[in-house]
């Protein structure tokens, strides 16, 4: 006959199912790590897409709000008034910041097309520093 010790064997079982459970996970971010792909100085200095209609009108909402309740500080109150706000426009109000976002979608889609033509060309070389030299930061 066979004695099965419940106690032993269940705990067992749990902390062996927890070291398999820690194992896997360690493997999935070792994974992850080996994932990631390393971005270039290519890719650094491409253009990057513009804010749409929405934000352009934020920044304005953002300003005139705080301007009429300064003793609102949270963003998330900012953020769901500005939302509320831009619901209940009509289309006549919001065509000024559409306008702007198309101007800023044509300017985009144009530095994209001089971008893809210099990459395609070969212009760019991986030890090229011209993002130090552009940087708008001064750090």
């Amino acid at each position: 006959m066979v004695k099965i010790k419940t106690r032993s064997c269940s705990t067992s079982s749990a902390s062996a199912s927890r070291r398999i459970g820690l194992a896997g996970e360690t493997k999935k971010a070792a994974r992850k790590k080996t994932a990631r792909k390393k971005v270039s100085k290519i890719d650094a200095m491409k253009p990057k897409k513009p804010p749409t209609a929405f934000f352009y009108f934020m920044e304005d909402f953002r300003k005139e709000y705080q301007d009429a309740n300064p003793d609102v500080k949270s963003m998330r109150d900012i953020g769901k008034a500005c939302g509320e706000k831009w619901k209940t426009m009509t289309y006549e109000e919001k065509v000024k910041y559409y306008d702007i976002a198309t101007e800023k979608r044509a300017e985009f889609d144009i530095a994209m097309t001089n971008f893809t033509k210099k990459k395609e060309s070969g212009e760019f070389d991986e030890d090229d520093s011209q993002l130090d030299d552009d940087s708008d930061f001064d750090g």
